[in-house]
């Protein structure tokens, strides 16, 4: 059967929380991954441990145990993975979401396998996916990367890492410790604040100390084979350099959202519009949870507090549903 009383394009943990919260209610979903459960914790980098604890990370009452009172990725993919096998939850993972259109009577759900119809349509496709380019000449080169998987792969190599959050000063301080010189190129004056608390003072020593080179108040310019041209507040300097981590975030799909016809905040903070007590986007029938809620502040929601939406949504549902 291709027709579902609910869609939901995402199967990251918000994504799941909505397909439990669905069939507890007794709807009938279909949650639709374009890789494996959990994608983008997937592909977190290897040695990643969460700034919350495993109970903020628990959906629907599951209690999360790990070794850690912060667990770490494996543990949450272990975690998530046995919620979907163990409760035999309807997901069909490595299919993309090509095209979600309005129909007369619900949504036409459009995928490079197959076409699904669907009453109501939840789109939880986080913001892991497309990253906030730096615009400069070389960032196109294969010694670019922005994304960080193991510290393995940058031994023994000069290496310049862009940014100063959390997933830049994780990947400077492992791969510092795996024996890479590593050069951090922060365009701020100091180490974000809301790095981790356990890391940002060891990040603060390593720099204090020399281990690690910092140029803070800096920008690259320019991406070479065996170099980077940085501008920094002494003038324009060039670094040798192997590889280059341009970790300096990531944003929703605005281009998706707006072809659905969700209407975006026209600032800079492209903040979707929806119903903050439904979850109901401007288009009827169609709900936002998790991160993508955001727009650009992807700061704002995690897991701890945006498992909350699969509730108010599947409740909305049903609500029409008795209506």
């Amino acid at each position: 059967m291709n027709h579902y009383d609910i869609v939901i394009v995402g199967g990251g943990p918000i994504g799941i929380a909505c397909g439990l919260e669905a069939k507890k209610n007794g709807l009938n979903f279909l949650i639709i991954e374009k890789g494996p459960i959990v994608n983008s914790l997937f592909n977190y980098p290897v040695n990643m441990q969460f700034f919350s604890s495993s109970d903020l990370l628990e959906i629907d009452g599951i209690p999360f145990i790990s070794n850690e009172a912060k667990p770490k990725r494996n543990e949450a993919l272990e975690y998530y993975r046995r919620i979907v096998t163990s409760n035999d939850l309807n997901m069909h993972l490595f299919e993309k979401v090509d095209n979600v259109t309005k129909t007369n009577d619900g949504f036409k759900v459009r995928t490079d396998k197959k076409t699904y119809t669907s009453s109501q349509v939840i789109i939880a496709t986080g913001f892991y996916d497309i990253p906030n380019l730096l615009g400069i000449p070389g960032e196109e080169l294969n010694k670019v990367s922005h994304y960080y998987k193991d510290p393995h792969f940058y031994a023994n190599q000069k290496l310049a890492v862009i940014g100063a959050s959390n997933s830049a000063i994780d990947a400077a301080l492992e791969c510092y410790r795996k024996g890479s010189e590593v050069t951090l190129i922060i365009r701020q004056n100091e180490v974000g604040q809301r790095v981790k608390y356990w890391v940002r003072p060891d990040i603060i020593n390593r720099i204090e100390e020399g281990s690690i080179k910092a140029y803070f108040n800096s920008s690259v310019q320019e991406i070479k084979p065996g170099s980077l041209i940085v501008d920094t507040p002494e003038g324009t300097i060039e670094l040798e350099n192997d590889f280059v981590l341009a970790l300096t975030g990531y944003q929703p799909n605005f281009s998706f959202l707006e072809k659905l016809g969700v209407q975006l905040s026209d600032d800079e903070k492209k903040l979707p519009q929806y119903n903050k007590e439904t979850m109901e986007t401007n288009v009827e029938g169609l709900y936002l949870a998790g991160v993508i809620c955001g727009g650009m502040e992807t700061h704002k929601w995690f897991i701890e507090n945006s498992r909350i939406h699969a509730p108010m949504i599947i409740n909305s549902i049903l609500a029409k549903t008795k209506n």
